[in-house]
């Protein structure tokens, strides 16, 4: 997976403001899902944020400029 800025800016985010750890982050890119659909979906779906830290990422996102 190539990882540019935004998306090391994302993950920074997520690791940072909403705790997740890396293995957390990995569960939900390890899976064939992640190349079809936008991570923070994945990660709602595996159950590693709720609904709050859903709206907080896209908020991330939006202000950055970025929805994915």
């Amino acid at each position: 997976m190539v990882i540019n800025s935004i998306d090391r800016k994302l993950l920074q985010f997520l690791q940072k403001e909403l705790a997740l750890s890396q293995a957390d982050i990995a569960v939900a890119t390890r899976h064939p899902e992640f190349n079809h659909g936008p991570l923070p979906m994945l990660l709602w779906q595996y159950g590693l944020v709720d609904l709050q830290q859903l709206d907080r990422i896209f908020d991330w996102l939006a202000e950055h400029h970025e929805l994915r």
